[in-house]
Parts: C-alpha cells; structure tokens; sequence
C-alpha cells in the first residue's frame, strides 16, 4: 500500500489502524511516509495476526536511533524487512500506463463507454456485471448504460468517502460520490444493453516485448463497474469460472460476494491447481457497497424509476425470498476471491460511520466479517471499519497462483518485484 493512512479531508489523512481479531495472511508491504516527527508507518491496536513476511519503505529506527518498531515485532510471524523501494501504486503515471496497455488489448465487444441514460440525482455511468456457471461453463451477464444514483455527504467531516484527486501526486482528495442503487433501461435486452457471454469468448493474449502471456478474459470499462446483482439463483451467481481481469477507468463497486468455481483448500483458499482466477482494477476505487443506501434513497416508498428506467436491485432481499424490494443486505461473511489494485485510493467499504454522520446496514450486529483471498494493492488506505462499531472486521488471505501468472497482463506495481507478463514475480522468494 502506498500509506497505512486513509484521507479524512481535502488534503489530510488519519492513522488506519490493524485490530484485534484480524488476521492478514498475505505479505504486507508499505511504503515511506513523509511523517515528521518520524513514527512507525504501520498502526496497530491490539494484537492481529500478521502470518506473512512483512515489509517497509522506512527504516527501523528514526533520526535519533531509538526502535520505533520494538514494541510490535512480535506480532510479525516472518518478520519486517526495512527500507524497502517504494510500491508504484503511488505512481499515477504507471497506473495509467498499465489502464492503457488492458484497454488496447481487450477485444473491442467487452470495451464499454457507458451512459448514464436515467434522470435521477448525481447519476453516475456503469456497467452491471454478474458472474455464473451455467452447465459447467464460466459466463458474465453485462448490462450496459446502467445508472448510479450517486450520493455524497455534505462536508469531509461527515465521511471517509475519499479518492486521489487525479494529477495531485497523491496529496489531495476529493468527496466522491458513493453507490445508493442503480438503474437500467426498462428494455435492456431488447435495445443490446443486457447481454449474456461465455468468459472464454473475452480470452487475449498480452505482448511484452517478445513474451507473449497467458490466454484470459479482459473486460476494459471507461467508467464505472458495479459487479453483483439479485437472481433467482443469487447463492450461484458471482461465481467466476475461468481467468477474467476487469479494468475500470472510474470505481468498481462490489454489491455482492464474490467466489472463484473450483477446488479450495482446507483453508478456503482456491488450491494452486485452481485455474479459475479474477483480477480488479481501478483508476479510481474498489469498495463493497453499502446496501442501505437503498432504503432511505427513493421517492413515495420505492428509489426513484425515471420514465424508461427500471431498479436493479443487488444482494439479498431482507424479506427472504425473490422480489424486486429495495430494502437489501449483503452476506455476512461477505468473500472476495480477487487480485484487487486501486490506483485512484483505497480498497474498503462505502458508508462506514464517521463520528455522528452516516452508518453502514450491516446483516448482523455491529460489524461483519470480510474475508479476502487474493491480492491487495492500493494507493492509500480505505476505511474497512470502525472497530467494534460499524463495517467489517478483517480477514485477508494471499492466494499464491497471483505470483505464478495466473491473470493476464503486467499486474507489477511494486519496485522489488520483477515485471513478468503476468501477475507477479518476487526476486527473492520462489513460490
């Protein structure tokens, strides 16, 4: 990550801190922060569970030689290696480079320029994707032009919705606008913008210099992406078969869970013969979804429907059972099964409470679970949760086929890791 700090404001952060009860079992890596006076660059409260190698940008010690590490090193399973090069997520001209290498090798039937066609409040152009199997073969339903119904609260102080402000080196921040719900045209099928594929119709093949990569699916969005949705069979869908990268020029909303078909371990995590894989990235940010938004985002008992537009609704009914009611939740726990990067902020959860303002729906009690196997890479910290008292608590698990090229395309991002033409390649570890 570039910061172990998320934006509170226009151009400042705050400390995000590693809890009690999480468990990061992925190689950790942060870079230098320009702090002064010189504090460790990681912040801790309690004792979480760090099961992989870490790493840091800064030095162990500050300018005057005391250990600013000395009271944490314990909680480090395979230790801290120190004064490490810097991540380029940081880098807004590497990110762009890599947007624009996906976006020239996707096959121009999975390019979308959507359009926000719906009249509502802050719309926001998306494409809707749901992933399935159907008869043992992997497929996405695309729904183009949809619309968002943007919201943002009134000042930084009522937030922690933030991302980079583009051309800003990574320094200021601007309020976006958060997912409430989203539209589609009421004929989606009729006038082309709902369609069903087979993942392997997406397939390429990436050029780095003379390597040629490994065959998989790319999807290039110059926009916004939403991925989940609300089908009869909403406990199978969301399940990814075959190798897919989605890239996304605005965010991507994750408004469901999100599993790979497949072998797993005993430990959940898809087992290294696993072929089956998918790849997130964003310019802008990568964030689950608060499915509350939509109870209180609707006019005279329902969101909104501007004539030729029709509510999609996403996760699950409060009800239990099929409908198109908009008063939703998200499971709990709530899986990613990704190789997740965010160029344009931070990886997290929309509408988590800050002070007195805002407040995430969560399925049960306080806080629900998120577990995360795959990869995490993010220009700076996103607000996952408030310990004890609103959005998720953590579980991140590293999926190892991200390291032996299991996505296509150059994912490298990371100044000690070596470009390979696909995923990534650690100079010092063989895997």
């Amino acid at each position: 990550m570039g910061l172990c700090r998320v934006p509170e404001g226009k151009s400042s952060t705050d400390p995000v801190y590693f809890a009690d009860g999480e468990v990061i079992d992925m190689p950790l890596h942060i870079n230098k922060a320009k702090d002064s006076p010189d504090v460790k660059d990681i912040f801790i409260t309690g004792n979480p569970q760090f099961l992989r190698e870490a790493s840091m940008g800064e030095s162990r010690y500050n300018p005057f030689g005391s250990d600013k590490y000395a009271g944490v090193m314990d909680l480090f399973n395979d230790g801290i290696q120190f004064d490490q090069p810097k991540n380029k997520i940081t880098d807004e001209d590497s990110v762009v480079m890599k947007v624009e290498r996906f976006k020239e090798f996707t096959k121009a039937a999975y390019t979308f320029n959507p359009v926000a066609k719906a009249s509502v409040s802050n719309p926001q152009p998306a494409v809707q994707l749901e992933f399935f199997v159907d008869g043992g073969v992997g497929k996405v339903r695309i729904t183009n032009n949809c619309t968002v119904r943007g919201f943002r609260q009134s000042s930084d102080s009522s937030t922690w919705d933030f991302k980079i402000r583009p051309g800003s080196d990574g320094e200021v921040f601007d309020r976006y606008y958060i997912y409430a719900y989203h539209l589609m045209d009421k004929d989606a099928v009729g006038v082309g913008d709902r369609i069903v594929r087979d993942i392997e119709n997406t397939y390429v093949t990436q050029t780095i210099g003379s390597i040629e990569s490994e065959p998989g699916g790319q999807i290039f969005v110059n926009g916004n992406v939403i991925i989940g949705g609300d089908l009869t069979d909403h406990f199978n869908c969301q399940v990814v078969r075959g190798k897919i990268t989605v890239v996304a020029t605005g965010n991507i909303w994750v408004a469901d869970s999100i599993t790979v078909d497949g072998s797993h371990d005993a430990d959940g995590r898809p087992s290294k013969d696993n072929p089956n894989a998918l790849g997130l990235i964003a310019q802008g940010v990568i964030k689950i979804v608060d499915p509350g938004m939509s109870d209180y985002s609707y006019v005279d008992g329902s969101p909104d429907e501007p004539s030729g537009s029709k509510y999609v609704p996403i996760g699950i009914n409060d009800l239990g059972y099929p409908t198109d009611s908009y008063r939703r939740h998200l499971p709990d726990p709530m899986v990613v099964e990704a190789a997740v990067t965010v160029g344009g902020g931070g990886w997290g959860a929309e509408n988590v409470g800050r002070s007195h303002y805002g407040g995430r729906k969560e399925a049960s009690g306080n806080e629900d679970d998120l577990v995360l196997r795959g990869t995490i890479t993010e220009a700076i910290r996103g607000v996952v949760g408030v310990i004890k008292t609103d959005g998720y608590l953590k579980h991140y698990y590293f999926d190892e086929r991200f390291l032996e090229g299991i996505l296509p395309g150059d994912m490298w991002l990371r100044g000690k890791f070596l470009p390979a033409p696909a995923g990534w390649s650690d100079y010092r570890t063989t895997y």
